[in-house]
């Protein structure tokens, strides 16, 4: 059986958070469920030990830094606690479930099209005891329009999902007033980041942050994009299904 490296002096130097042993031990649990569920279906490519605590365990943890070091928060940064968060297109379950173990308080909500997969998501949250997870099989343009989920979430993370402009079109719609959507990205750019920021004001946000991060072991770049929900998002968002991701928004 595989086991995770201790990578404890890793975490502490590039996040300034560290897990603790009973964390550390539900990290090895998830990457087990994973290998095995990875048997039954396609859930990821990256099944070596130290490659999946790097572009999976410290690649999602990396975007909830903010949170996890609280010694000089971000003035867009949530106050309380306890905080209802989504991760749309969750896939293997990251970053919910990384984020599920990090940060206890928060309640997550893993979405996923794929029926299949949400119900070995379901299963792999009760069989780990993290009980404040649940999973979903939708797509964001429908669960968007729900009135049980639109500007329902204080945190939303894409990762892996499509274009900038496509995860803003998909997070903003369910976040708050003053919720954060969370973008993974490799390279970015000044540019990119103002043509985001056009995007963003059509739906209602503004890109509050970018974060730049290299990855502990491979030296890769890696950057984390903070869109902060400021006002209502127009009905119209996010178009139908499909549409998003087709025909990304521009300025």
């Amino acid at each position: 059986m595989s086991s995770l490296p201790d990578f404890t002096k890793s975490w502490q130097a590039t996040l300034q958070w560290q897990p603790t042993p009973e964390q550390q031990t539900l990290f090895q649990q998830l990457f087990q469920a994973i290998l095995m569920g990875n048997q039954q279906m396609n859930l990821t490519r990256i099944t070596e030990p130290t490659e999946f605590w790097e572009k999976h365990l410290w690649d999602a943890l990396s975007g909830l830094a903010p949170w996890l070091s609280l010694e000089s928060p971000p003035d867009w940064l949530p106050s309380q606690l306890s905080l209802r968060a989504i991760d749309i297109g969750t896939g293997a379950g990251i970053p919910g479930f990384p984020a599920a173990i990090a940060l206890p308080d928060w309640h997550i909500t893993l979405l996923d099209a794929t029926q299949k997969k949400v119900r070995f998501l379901q299963e792999l949250a009760q069989t780990i005891s993290l009980n404040q997870v649940k999973a979903i099989a939708d797509r964001a343009e429908f669960l968007a329009h729900q009135p049980s989920h639109r500007e329902q979430y204080d945190v939303a993370m894409l990762r892996a999902v499509g274009s900038a402009a496509t995860c803003a079109e998909y997070a903003l719609p369910l976040l708050k007033l003053g919720g954060i959507a969370i973008l993974y990205r490799g390279q970015w750019s000044d540019e990119d980041s103002q043509q985001l920021d056009r995007v963003a004001a059509r739906l209602g946000g503004q890109l509050v942050d970018v974060r730049s991060w290299q990855t502990p072991i491979t030296q890769g770049m890696r950057h984390c994009l903070y869109l902060q929900k400021q006002r209502i998002t127009s009905e119209d968002f996010p178009r139908a299904a499909g549409i998003p991701a087709k025909t990304p928004l521009t300025a």
